[in-house]
């Protein structure tokens, strides 16, 4: 326990760091950790060293792992690639959704939010580098997206995510943050009243900060280097 909770105070520190350095407070980044590939147990661990939101990315894996840890009261993410046949295990189990980049993920998710849960959270991810391998909408397509799902019953719409192009270039990391939150801040010039940015990985969340993160979704410096078997 002692080194998951000195683990944990590592990235929490380099978030304050990055913070105070972009003139902001910590406590305005939100760290998600990445728990995919993770066992319930190590999640657990996290958890009572005072984590509380994670992010997962694969669908049966992840429910399973949140009835384990239902005692545990913790904020659910779900972060991958979003299929249709799989939205109402998300929409009844997840409280944030990441990468909704179609209208219709966005129609079917609301269909599947019960009325007596809370409205779902959902950021729509912008493709900020351009790579034809990279899921989300250009930020000429965006005005469109955030027209068609911001009054959706349902869901709330409250910001946008990327995955940016990997580099150990922190001026291009910066560039493509920096292109995210003016998509960010110019949705919100038209109204759509959003509150979030979710990007920054391990390897970047400083640049991320930087540039206005308010949720940087941290796996590798939590959780150490995984494989999917």
């Amino acid at each position: 326990m002692d080194t998951v909770k000195s683990t944990l105070q590592a990235v929490q520190t380099r978030i304050a760091a990055a913070a105070e350095l972009a003139g902001r407070v910590a406590q305005d980044v939100t760290l998600l950790a990445v728990s995919k590939n993770c066992t319930a147990d190590a999640v657990r661990a996290l958890a009572e060293a005072g984590q509380k939101a994670f992010g997962e990315s694969y669908v049966q894996e992840a429910v399973a792992k949140i009835a384990a840890l239902a005692d545990m009261h913790l904020c659910w993410h779900f972060i991958g690639p979003i299929q249709r046949n799989k939205t109402g295990q998300i929409a009844a189990s997840f409280d944030w959704v990441h990468g909704v980049d179609r209208a219709i993920i966005a129609q079917r998710l609301s269909a599947a939010r019960a009325p007596d849960q809370a409205p779902l959270n959902i950021c729509l991810q912008v493709n900020v580098s351009g790579e034809a391998s990279k899921s989300g909408v250009t930020p000429e397509q965006l005005v469109e997206l955030v027209a068609e799902v911001r009054d959706l019953p349902g869901l709330r719409l409250r910001g946008l995510m990327a995955i940016p192009r990997a580099t150990a270039d922190v001026a291009e990391q910066r560039a493509q943050f920096a292109l995210l939150r003016q998509c960010f801040e110019q949705m919100n010039a038209q109204g759509a009243g959003m509150d979030t940015l979710s990007m920054g990985m391990s390897g970047d969340l400083e640049a991320a900060i930087a540039e206005g993160a308010t949720i940087v979704r941290v796996g590798t410096a939590l959780f150490g280097t995984r494989i999917r078997g």
